[in-house]
This record gives structure tokens, C-alpha cells and sequence, in this order.
């Protein structure tokens, strides 16, 4: 070994030794290798501890060289980009980089908090569910602030994340998971038969365990061989390969998510790049060659410094040249753990024993060992790990019931494999037992995927490549392209014997099942007794397999620990379910470009810019943007600038961008039935040219949403909607056309953004719009009637003309193409100058909504009924809608329910405000005495005074009546009389002029 870096080697490895990379960990500078992780350039430095397990803060190492690493979870670099629960194992190495430990305190070293191990008998398994009971005036004040000071490893860094993400999409016709030897040959296969294949890997380099080998292909190294493969994939038009991106998710119809990890290995990520990138990949075949992970065994001191698995051992050695100790025992079950002491020996590691628990090993497999005098113990166990921090001393190993301690600083351990099969389970598929291979394998798989190599049993090398083959071939095939018959390349089929051992029985000190969580195989014991047996329940009892890993070094062992209590076999205790995303995934990803402004992009319509040049303060209104009023110079306040909007609107005339409107238009033969079973009246009867106001329901028989349709041809309708509901009500729709009618000849297109629309208020409103169609177009109120609706020519450009009022005056609605948009609305100020009108807002147009007693958002709150509006007259008795039946229940159709109302101050210089609730005279401010509240209110510059509607407790009855209206949060407590909501010009004889 070389002194300069104590436990680097001084050749093996796939590094580049001519570029050291510099980084700190817990504030101290170490150097590595370009090609390192931060994992293997640890432990070249003779760094063993890492962290602190989550409990009991027990010191913790290095376990594992890939994802399903338990403890090595760091926090990497600062600042806002600071990112907690990092996998040691999966972060490349780069200049600067800067990681910490987390989950101590004050320091790795000196960890205070380890004084939980003395409490180890309270934190027992399901300990959260017992304890913390009492005195329950403590859970607020103590107990909660502790569990969440508690909570957690790593701290997230509470700013802004200053890096962007992405989303993509791509078609493939084969995706094949994973770069080990399945699916090098699985992509190789596909590919020159012509197959357009998406190849993806975790890793940045091509290859799974070939890089961490010693085995020849075609009487090359593996990682050689990897490397020729991939430089043919690479030569492949019609192959891409993703290195940094690891497939998480199994999803309908091919679907695949996938996350690229673009600058993860970067100190920033490059202009114009993201940090991340989001993939859904639609392959028509999947090739699934994840591998497997090998398992640990339970025993004392198995969690401690030093103990690591036999083939993240043999990782470091072959891949990164780094010897995990000086001294080393192996503890296998499996012939896999003779291949690392070979391994180990080759590479000047001193192996002090080979444990074996087998009482037979076949000769093939301890041949070379007896050979060189190696000490060999058949039949043994190892009961105890020894050591500290500073990682183990001394290995206990039982054998012929007596008792012997191995010195060693470092115990490879090899339980067996486990096939990674959550990818096969995510659409609900359940993995089966193989007693021969002691691992659950894939049972029924999703629709187009095949599973290849060691993710489906086929441990050896020689069988992989095999499987990989022929998974590609039958692959390309399933797709439409013959591949040729290229000769396999040669390998041996390495012997792959074991026999299974879950746990140490003999043990004297604490043996941990879940590494990270610190579960103990005292926990299983204690689920089995208390009755939680379930594998399932025995997970959220003892949280066995819910760490970040989600049990991949775990979940088998401890439920073959379960069956063994049980008495029952593995293929009937079973395994947890499975669920996407496999391997962590940052909400960011999952957000991409979505958030903040960009969560809902901001709409604006085509008359926006000319609004704000014209004074408009704007306002939200779901996704878009509409004037709220037009400040007028040396108008002092809002209020007075809508006053005025309100007065000339109704004097002269008015034009509001009534754009947002939700618009859908609908066609088909069977329209009007469709709209007959969505709105609560009918609407198979409206005449061509007319419009109909409608309420629909939804199913609880609540109030979704109101509007009209207005009806241009016999099998079409142009409904609006309101702003906020345009899109619920358009999926509102799609549901009921494609799930609960698809026999209706139906169809539906949002056509919000297509066209711009103009409210054209006041009784100088036909005057405006005869002047702007000219005299070939009629516009009196014989030729086009209140609710009547058409096409007309504008020009050389199509418009539509309404002929609604939501203000109580004449008034009409103009839409054209939102192109054309800025154009009509300049001509429409244009002439409204001329007539003495103005442009007003949504403000003025709430104002005029209020004094004529119209509903909107405010009533429209999800809890209230049609009756409780006032349109229960339009509830029809002659056929179905939705909601129709829920909308009769007793308690919806009582009558002392809330119902609409106006309400005024019977002191006119009061205030109304929104959201006051009221209280009959001379009753406690007492929930029990409430009786409804004020949902919207306007000060009324035709009445003069402060005006609003309110939802109250037999509220038609109680006309003429003085409440209180009792607002505690803005201290207000006024008495108003209840009237009714039409405030203005009730006769509506201002409507039909």
C-alpha cells in the first residue's frame, strides 16, 4: 500500500492517479482521485467514521458502495444548495467539494447524544406508540418541540434552492435498466438489430459489477469488455445512452420515470443547465437488468465501524484501489464470500479467517484457500463485532460451541443476494419466494418488461450474459426487428452456492437489522409478541425498511426473522409492497420549472398592456390578470376611482375585458342532452340563437359552478364559466363525457385563450355597438332580444355578440379572436369616448353584481345549495342531473339553512365587512348562537351607502329584520337590516330597454 495515502493501493483500480481532487470533510481537507466517490475517497484517507445512526447515535461507517447504502448519509456543500441525507456511496468526487456528517453533537467524534444508548431498553420498537402519554399537558409544551428538535437526520438549508430542474420526455423502442453484463448485452442485442434503445445507469461509468471484479470476458477484464461495448452502443445511431440516471418508477402504458443527475457532479451546474432532470420514458419494451444487492447478516456489533459488505469490499478494491483494512476476517454464508477473500489475499489484505457458517463448502470454491494455508472455519458464526468509533478491534466468533477472538479491523460480510424487484411490484405485482436461491425473484411482471441477470436470480456471469442476450433479442423482436446471431462471449459460470442464515441467535450484544433506524432483532421479537406480525405492520411498528435505503439491506432479513418466530414459511409471510420512486427523488425534480411564478404561469390578455397604460391596477384572478379600476389623475383612492366606473357605466356606457371568462365549446348531436344531465335546468330546448343561464351541482349536490350557454346551431354550444372554475369545470366535463356518458356524441374544446370578450355596459351600449357593426347589422331589441346570441361579420373578422347582462343594465358581450383582441378593444374605447363611457374593472363590475343581487366566488363556496341562493325554482323536476338526488337531503333542503340575503347598515356611515358573522340583537358573540355570515359587500355609489349579501339562518323570511353583523378580528360590531339582495332597479326595467 502506499504511504502517502494509507489505505490506497498502488495500482489496482479504474482511476485516473495523475488528477488528485481536493474536498473537506467536517471542515478538514483530504485528497482523492479523479473517478472517485466520496465513499472510497474516505476510506483511502483512513476515514472510517461517518455518522451517527439515528436513535441511539451509535457510530456508524462505511457499509455498502452503492444506493442501498444505510450510514454513510452526509450533508454536501453550503448555502442554499445545502443538500441533507447524501449518499457517500453515490456522490462522485469533484474539486472543492464539501461535505459534513450530520445527526451529532457537537461533533462526529464526541457525540453527546450517544448517551441514548444507555436508554436503549425505553427505545425499543413501537416505543413512540406507548410512551409520551402523560401528563397530556406536556405534549404541547415538551414532548412535541423534543420529537421534532429530534426529528431527522440532516438539517435542509431553509432557502430558496437557487438551481433550476427540467422535465423531458422520450420514446424508445426497448429501455434496458442497468449496465451491468444483462444489460450491456440486453442493449447491445437491440441495438444492432436496429431497435431504437434508451439505455439508462445509475452509475457514471458503464458496467455494475464488472468495474468491481476480477473476472474475464472473452479473456478480457470486465471492465475492458464494458468498455468495447460501450464504445459500440455509442457508434449506434439509434442508441442513447443516460449514465447518472436512475429509473425509479414503473407506471402505465411503458411509462417510465427516470431522474438524470446533469450537474450532481459539479461544484454549480453550468449556465443555461440543470441540476436535475425529470424523464418520462415510453418504451415499448423494457429490458429490467438492475441487479441485486447483497444482503448482511444479523449479529452483534454488526452496525459498528469496519463491518461492511463482501462485495462493497471487493468494489473498493477492483474499482476505486482502496483497501477497506489491514487485517480482515470474512463472515459468509455464500460462496460469494470466498471470491473476496481471494480478492482481499490478491490485493495484500491480510485475512485473518474465512468464516463460514456451512458446515460443507464444495472444493471448487475453498480450493485456493486450503492452498495457501488460510485459516478456514466451517460451521461458525460470527456472535460479535468488537470496537468503538474508531471502528472494530476484534472479531468473536463462535464455533463447536466454543468461543474465539480474531483481531481484524475490518469484517466482510456475505449473506446472499436479493434481486431488486420493486420495479416489477410498482403496478401492484407481487415478487415470489425461491426457496433454491433464499430471495424473493419477480413473479408476474408489467405488460412489455422482461427482467434479466442477477434481478432475476441469474447470479453468475456467464448467466447473465446469457439473459441479457436473449432478453434483447426477444426484445427487438417483440418490436418489429430480427437481430443476427453473433457469437455469446465466453465467461465462466462461477460457482453461486449458499445457505441462507438471517440472524446470529447467539449474540450477546445489540444486533441491528435496519442499520439506519436502529432496528434491532430484539425489535422483531418484540413486534412478534405484542401481535404485529404482518410484515406490513411489522414495518410501521418497528419502522423496519422506512429509512431513506426504504430496506434494501434489510426488509428480507427481517421478515425471514419474522417467519422464523411465525414458524411459517417465507412464501407465506411475504414482503412489503413496493412503490415508486425506488431511489430518492428530490421534490424539485418532481416540481422542475414549476414553482414559484412558474407553478401557475401568469395569463394576460391581449387588451393587458393597454390597460396598464391606461392606468389599471391589476389584480389576480385565478391564473390571470384583470384590471382591477382605472385611476383617473387626481383621484384620491381607489374607491373613488370605481364610484366613478359604477356612475358612467350606468349613465352612459361601460367596457370591462370579461376575456377570463372560462369559454367551452361543445358540439355533437347529443349537446343538449349532455348539458340537460350537467346543469340542474334544461338546455336541449334553448332556440338557436339564444342563451340560457345554468347552475350546475356537483355530485354531493352542492354548487359547482354558474354561467350561460348560449346555443349557435342545433349540435352547438359556447359555454362560459366563471374565472376560478374554468378548468375544474372543463375536467368536470371531460369526466362526465368520457367516463359516465361515452355513448353521448360529445365533444369538448377549452377555448378560454382563443378568444377575447368585452362586456359593453349601459344604456348608450346599443348605440356603441350599432356605430361600431354598422347599419347592415340590426341590433334592436326586436331583432336581437335580451339572451339572444350570433355570429356576426365585424369587418373581415368573425365575431360573436351576447346579448347578458351581470350589471342589471343593457348590455352586451363581444368576443372576436384573441388576436384581434387589443384591436376591438381600442375601437370599443374608442367609440365609448364619444358616448361618454369609460373602461371599468372587476371591481365596478362586483359593485353592480352586488346591487343587482347577483351570486359569484364569494357565494359560490363550495357550501351552498341552489336553494340557498335563491334558484331553487330552477331545480327541474323532469329530468336527471348530477347532484340531483344528494340536493334532496334532508338536511340540504332544510329550512332553517343559511339562503342568501341583502344587508345594509342601519346607521349608513357604518362599515360593512366581508366575513363579519351575524348575531341576533342582544345575543353573546357565541358560536352557538351564530347564524350565518356576510359573503360579499360594496360601497353602492347609486344608494350611497355601504351594501353587501350575506348567507343567513331563514334568510327570506327575515326581511326587514335588524341583526348584528360581529366581526372580533377587525373589532367591528354593527347592526344591519336584512333586505332583499336586488338592491337596484328590481323591476329590471333598465335590462330589457
Amino acid at each position: 500500500m502506499s504511504d502517502a495515502v494509507s489505505f490506497r493501493l498502488p495500482s489496482a483500480g479504474l482511476l485516473d492517479r495523475a488528477s488528485p481532487v481536493g474536498f473537506q470533510f467536517d471542515g478538514k481537507r483530504y485528497q482523492g482521485l479523479a473517478g472517485d466517490t466520496l465513499a472510497s475517497a474516505l476510506l483511502a484517507n483512513g476515514v472510517r467514521l461517518v455518522g451517527r445512526s439515528f436513535k441511539y447515535h451509535r457510530p456508524r461507517g462505511i457499509f455498502t458502495a452503492g444506493p442501498e447504502e444505510p450510514n454513510a448519509l452526509v450533508e454536501l456543500r453550503a448555502g442554499a444548495r445545502r443538500e441533507p441525507n447524501t449518499k457517500a456511496t453515490t456522490v462522485e468526487l469533484y474539486e472543492g467539494l464539501e461535505a459534513a456528517s450530520q445527526n451529532r453533537w457537537p461533533s462526529l467524534a464526541l457525540d453527546l447524544l450517544s448517551v441514548n444508548q444507555l436508554a436503549g431498553p425505553l427505545f425499543v420498537g413501537g416505543f413512540y406508540y406507548k410512551t409520551f402519554m402523560w401528563p397530556a399537558s406536556f405534549w404541547e409544551k415538551v414532548y412535541e418541540p423534543m420529537i421534532r428538535r429530534a426529528a431527522g437526520l440532516g438539517k435542509a438549508s431553509g432557502m430558496p434552492d437557487p438551481d433550476r430542474y427540467e422535465k423531458a420526455a422520450a420514446f424508445c423502442d426497448v429501455l434496458v435498466i442497468g449496465s451491468g453484463p444483462a444489460g450491456l448485452m440486453a442493449a447491445l442485442e437491440a441495438g444492432r438489430a436496429g431497435a431504437r434503445v434508451i439505455l439508462c445507469e445509475d452509475d457514471f461509468r458503464l458496467g455494475g459489477r464488472l468495474l468491481a471484479e476480477r473476472q474475464e470476458i472473452d479473456g478480457k477484464p470486465g471492465a475492458v469488455f464494458a468498455s468495447e461495448v460501450e464504445a459500440e452502443l455509442e457508434a449506434m445511431p439509434d442508441v442513447r445512452i443516460m449514465r447518472r440516471t436512475q429509473v425509479f418508477g414503473t407506471y402505465d402504458g411503458g411509462t417510465y420515470g427516470a431522474l438524470e443527475r446533469v450537474s450532481d457532479h459539479l461544484p454549480l451546474p453550468p449556465e443555461h443547465q440543470p441540476r436535475q432532470r425529470l424523464w418520462h420514458i415510453m418504451a415499448r419494451r423494457c429490458v429490467n437488468a438492475m441487479g441485486a444487492v447483497e444482503r448482511p447478516i444479523v449479529f452483534g456489533g454488526n452496525d459498528r465501524p469496519g463491518v461492511m459488505l463482501a462485495s462493497a469490499a471487493r468494489t473498493y478494491l477492483n474499482r476505486y484501489g482502496v483497501a477497506p483494512g489491514r487485517k480482515a476476517v470474512v463472515f459468509t454464508t455464500a460462496d460469494d464470500g470466498w471470491r473476496c477473500a481471494a480478492d482481499l489475499t490478491a490485493a495484500g489484505v491480510t485475512v485473518a479467517a474465512i468464516v463460514d457458517a456451512r458446515q460443507e463448502v464444495s472444493p471448487d470454491v475453498s480450493g485456493w484457500a486450503s492452498k495457501i494455508g488460510m485459516r478456514i472455519m466451517l460451521g461458525a458464526r460470527v456472535t460479535d463485532a468488537r470496537g468503538g468509533a474508531s471502528g472494530i478491534k476484534a472479531v468473536e466468533v463462535l464455533s463447536d460451541r466454543s468461543r474465539e477472538t480474531l483481531t481484524a479491523d475490518f469484517l466482510a460480510v456475505s449473506g446472499g443476494w436479493n434481486p431488486q424487484v420493486a420495479l416489477t411490484t410498482h403496478k401492484g405485482n407481487r415478487p415470489r419466494w425461491s426457496d433454491q436461491l433464499a430471495a424473493f425473484l419477480p413473479g408476474d411482471l408489467p405488460e412489455g418488461m422482461a427482467v434479466a441477470g442477477a434481478a432475476n436470480g441469474d447470479f453468475s456471469l456467464g448467466a447473465c450474459l446469457r439473459t441479457g442476450t436473449e432478453a434483447g433479442r426477444v426484445a427487438a423482436a417483440d418490436c418489429g426487428f430480427s437481430a443476427g446471431s453473433a457469437p455469446l462471449p465466453s465467461s465462466e459460470d462461477e460457482p453461486v452456492g449458499l445457505k441462507p442464515l438471517w440472524h446470529v441467535a447467539e449474540s450477546g450484544s445489540k444486533a441491528f437489522v435496519d442499520q439506519q433506524n436502529d432496528v434491532t432483532a430484539k425489535d422483531i421479537e418484540i413486534a412478534h409478541r405484542e401481535g404485529f406480525r404482518s410484515v406490513e405492520h411489522l414495518k410501521r411498528y418497528t419502522t423496519l425498511g422506512m429509512a431513506t435505503d426504504q430496506g434494501k439491506t434489510s426488509g428480507v432479513a427481517g421478515h425471514a426473522m419474522m417467519a422464523a418466530l411465525l414458524g411459517r414459511p417465507m412464501t407465506d409471510v411475504g414482503t412489503t409492497a413496493a412503490r415508486p420512486p425506488h431511489l430518492p427523488v428530490a421534490i424539485g425534480a418532481l416540481a422542475g420549472p414549476h414553482r414559484g411564478r412558474h407553478f401557475k404561469a401568469t395569463r394576460l390578455t391581449a387588451g393587458h398592456d393597454w390597460s396598464i397604460a391606461n392606468g389599471a391596477t391589476m389584480v389576480e384572478a385565478g391564473q390571470w390578470l384583470r384590471p382591477q379600476w382605472f385611476t383617473r389623475p387626481g383621484e384620491k383612492d381607489w374607491l373613488e376611482s370605481v364610484s366613478r366606473e359604477v356612475r358612467t357605466t350606468r349613465s352612459a356606457v361601460g367596457i370591462c375585458d370579461v376575456s377570463t371568462l372560462g369559454k367551452i365549446d361543445i358540439k355533437g348531436a347529443d349537446a343538449g342532452a349532455f348539458l340537460d344531465r350537467v346543469y340542474i335546468n334544461t338546455f336541449s330546448t334553448v332556440a338557436v340563437g339564444k342563451a340560457r343561464y345554468g347552475l350546475m351541482l356537483r355530485e354531493d349536490g352542492f354548487v359547482m359552478d354558474d354561467g350561460t350557454s348560449a346555443r349557435f346551431a342545433p349540435d352547438h354550444f359556447v359555454m362560459s364559466t366563471t374565472t376560478a372554475n374554468a378548468v375544474k369545470v372543463m375536467q368536470h366535463l371531460e369526466f362526465c363525457r368520457q367516463v359516465l356518458w361515452p355513448e353521448l356524441d360529445v365533444s369538448l374544446a377549452s377555448i378560454t385563450e382563443q378568444w377575447s370578450q368585452y362586456s359593453v355596459a349601459g344604456p348608450k351600449a346599443r348605440e356603441l355597438l350599432q356605430k361600431l357593426y354598422g347599419p347592415d347589422v340590426d341590433l334592436s331589441d326586436k331583432a336581437f332580444p335580451y339572451m339572444g346570441c350570433a355570429p356576426l361579420p365585424l369587418g373581415n373578422v368573425s365575431s360573436r355578440l351576447y346579448r347578458l347582462s351581470f350589471s342589471g343594465e343593457l348590455a352586451y358581450e363581444i368576443a372576436v379572436p384573441a388576436h384581434y383582441g387589443l384591436a376591438l378593444l381600442k375601437a370599443l374605447m374608442a367609440l365609448a369616448g364619444e358616448f361618454g363611457g369609460c373602461a371599468y374593472g372587476t371591481e365596478a363590475l362586483g359593485v353592480m353584481r352586488v346591487e343587482k343581487g347577483h351570486v359569484a366566488g364569494n357565494e359560490l363556496n363550495g357550501q351552498t345549495t341552489a336553494r340557498d341562493l335563491g334558484l331553487g325554482k330552477m331545480m327541474s323536476t323532469k329530468k336527471d342531473y348530477i347532484g340531483r338526488i344528494l340536493a334532496r337531503r334532508p338536511a340540504l333542503v332544510a329550512a332553517d339553512r343559511p339562503a342568501l340575503v341583502g344587508l345594509k347598515p342601519v346607521n349608513p356611515a357604518d362599515r360593512l365587512r366581508a366575513g363579519a358573522h351575524f348575531l341576533k340583537k342582544g345575543a353573546a358573540a357565541e358560536a352557538k348562537n351564530d347564524e350565518g355570515f356576510v359573503t360579499s359587500v360594496v360601497c353602492s355609489p347609486m344608494l350611497e351607502s355601504w351594501i353587501g349579501l350575506g348567507l343567513l339562518v331563514g334568510g327570506p323570511s327575515r326581511h326587514g329584520e335588524v341583526v348584528r353583523a360581529y366581526d372580533p378580528v377587525r373589532n367591528g360590531d354593527i347592526e344591519v337590516e336584512i333586505v332583499s339582495p336586488i338592491f337596484f332597479d328590481p323591476e329590471g326595467s333598465r335590462l330589457h330597454v
